[in-house]
């Protein structure tokens, strides 16, 4: 998996921010930012047509962005077409447009739910956001009705570690060689998603909700590969 949310050594929480924040799913205005951030934080990176692929064309991808909330733009002078606009692009009644700080993806095959890549701004790293987003995932695989999940980190990798473990996660194997920009080996952690999971997520979840003030439009929202979209809304360049 590619982590790149809290680095360094472990520091103590930070006060949260006063910042609503959105958790929704990925769109593909989004996917710039995206490429940006993960060109700050991975080698390789992603390139713009394998997250269009993730977004239009995967049948297993679940894409999710963490955003910080701007104020809201409906007003009573806001048109009828702009605000079709806004909800044809995927726009949330509680989620408005705001800057990107961190994304993910999870993938569905069968029984398993794969947590594919984890990442967060560089300079907003150390607030929780990788968290969020880690709690975003679980609780996705538990409404897609998964019945584990797995996923990869570098054995250097302690604060990750750390922050699988916190949520149920445990060393399964060890894969070799892994990652292939410096040949580090990987750690295949997985949680079981039984009911000891699912109560200790849902402890978590409510002491993030009490810090954070979070809107989340993703968890247990439909795919909106699910509702039909015109044409032009899929066309890109």
């Amino acid at each position: 998996m590619r982590w790149a949310a809290e680095a360094g050594k472990r520091r103590a929480p930070k006060p949260a921010l006063p910042m609503p924040l959105c958790m929704r799913y990925m769109r593909l205005g989004d996917i710039p930012a995206v490429v940006a951030i993960d060109r700050l934080s991975f080698e390789p990176a992603w390139n713009y047509a394998s997250y269009r692929f993730e977004l239009i064309e995967s049948q297993v991808s679940h894409m999710v962005v963490l955003e910080r909330q701007a104020a809201p733009r409906e007003s009573a002078r806001t048109s009828w077409l702009e605000k079709l606009r806004g909800r044809l692009n995927g726009a949330s009644a509680s989620c408005a447009v705001g800057d990107i700080l961190g994304y993910g993806c999870i993938w569905r095959i069968a029984d398993e739910a794969h947590i594919s890549t984890i990442a967060t701004h560089p300079s907003r790293r150390g607030n929780g956001y990788g968290e969020i987003l880690l709690a975003g995932m679980v609780g996705k695989a538990l409404q897609l009705g998964a019945g584990y999940i797995v996923l990869e980190v570098r054995v250097s990798n302690q604060v990750a570690q750390n922050l699988y473990s916190k949520y149920g996660f445990s060393r399964y194997g060890r894969r070799r060689r892994y990652y292939t920009n410096n040949n580090e080996d990987a750690w295949d952690m997985r949680l079981r998603l039984d009911g000891v999971a699912r109560r200790r997520f849902a402890q978590l979840s409510e002491r993030m909700q009490a810090r954070y003030e979070l809107a989340d439009d993703f968890s247990s929202a439909r795919h909106p590969r699910r509702v039909r979209m015109p044409r032009d809304h899929l066309a890109v360049g």
